[in-house]
């Protein structure tokens, strides 16, 4: 007999956490409770919780974390400029936290002894999920069935869910198991199928949220982000809640074939992994961010953000956004964002994400009157260039009468 009395399972509804739920009921006998994060995945929630009715489930948690989720995860992250192996926004890596968060907690609400997932033996997300329960609750235990079952293919998940009366939705068109997708408000994630060989082009009608840049309209449209303290605040002219400013860049970027990815990245477990995703809305943030940080961050400062980009972003992938290191960034990088305030204008056309213009009206320090090509009346003394390139290049000069090569 085990002695786990209590689960809680992040339950998505979707085929593996449907299986896992089952499972979990034959294997350790114990009561299971579900959580499902709304974190803007754009799926109809009810469903997920007529699954855990259907077998039984008398604790259904289905939270709308929308807001938290943008507000004190994707928004803090772009602050950073986050960005992992020069090309991945972390979609998926920023939403784990905040699900283990919710899920420890709702295991102290319902004295459960233990917490399970559906990520894989393979993946991050294992790591990301349990580096975070382990965090928040050191003691707690951690069940997760696809380093313990048998069933070590989606063919074999599908094969448990047809004998026990699981229904699957969103079977591929070819037949067999469907993608791997993930989703939240920031992207959408595709693996397996076709993807497997990275030699191979995704299938177009693979992508959700993004016209194929052909496909696009044929004019370009105009957007103007405001900015207070390294945050949007407003879209073109209209105050938004931060999950609305990602959901309408979304829409937009959708609209124009903006935010498409096809990625071989490193696994922190050690192998290549090849991946699509769609981050319309966060492609758009991202190129925003640099661009009002360029007239308002102090030169040194942006420089040192940058130094600390990849550092940061491997933090968020690897799954240690609550370590101690993460949030001593995360502080370092919130205070410069105190001055990161204004607005810029973009121009979206075909795929692409132009910055045409960007000002702040308190903090700028682009001085026209020192940059200018022009008659500067004095403001910047063009002879003090001469010493300061000799004092600069000493060493070179020292290093070079030396004989040094």
């Amino acid at each position: 007999m085990s002695d786990i009395k209590k689960v809680v399972l992040a339950y998505s509804g979707g085929l593996d956490t449907s299986v896992i739920l089952k499972w979990l009921q034959d294997t350790y006998q114990c009561e299971v409770v579900t959580f499902t994060a709304d974190i803007g995945q754009g799926e109809e929630l009810e469903p997920a919780r007529l699954k855990a009715q259907k077998f039984g489930i008398q604790q259904i948690y289905i939270d709308d974390l929308r807001e938290e989720f943008v507000r004190d995860f994707v928004f803090p992250m772009f602050r950073a400029n986050a960005i992992y192996e020069g090309e991945y926004l972390l979609g998926t890596s920023i939403a784990r936290p905040l699900i283990a968060k919710r899920q420890i907690e709702i295991a102290r609400e319902t004295n459960a002894d233990a917490v399970s997932h559906g990520a894989t033996g393979k993946g991050n997300d294992q790591v990301r999920f349990e580096l975070g329960y382990y965090a928040l609750e050191p003691g707690i235990k951690v069940i997760a069935p696809w380093r313990e079952w048998d069933l070590t293919s989606r063919e074999k998940l599908l094969a448990y869910a047809e004998k026990h009366g699981i229904p699957v939705e969103m079977k591929h068109k070819g037949g067999g198991s469907p993608y791997s997708m993930d989703a939240n408000l920031l992207h959408i994630s595709y693996e397996g199928k076709v993807l497997e060989d990275p030699a191979r082009e995704p299938e177009e009608d693979m992508w959700r949220w993004t016209v194929s840049p052909e496909a696009a309209p044929d004019a370009a449209e105009y957007l103007e982000l405001e900015y207070a303290r390294g945050d949007i605040a407003k879209v073109n002219g209209v105050a938004m809640s931060p999950a609305q400013v990602l959901t309408e860049l979304n829409r937009i970027g959708g609209k124009h074939g903006i935010g498409r990815l096809d990625l071989v990245e490193n696994r922190y477990v050690g192998m290549k992994s090849r991946g699509c995703y769609e981050t319309p809305g966060g492609t758009i943030m991202m190129r925003a961010h640099r661009a009002i940080e360029s007239i308002t961050l102090d030169r040194e400062v942006a420089h040192l953000k940058d130094d600390l980009l990849a550092r940061y972003a491997a933090l968020i992938y690897t799954g240690y956004w609550w370590s101690p290191e993460r949030r001593a960034l995360q502080t370092l990088i919130d205070d410069t964002q105190m001055v990161v305030n204004g607005w810029v204008r973009l121009k979206l056309y075909k795929g692409n994400v132009t910055v045409v213009g960007r000002d702040s009206s308190t903090d700028s320090l682009f001085d026209a009157a020192i940059s200018t090509f022009e008659d500067d009346g004095g403001a910047y003394q063009q002879s003090d260039a001469a010493g300061f390139i000799r004092l600069n290049a000493l060493r070179m000069r020292i290093a070079a009468r030396a004989g040094r090569k």
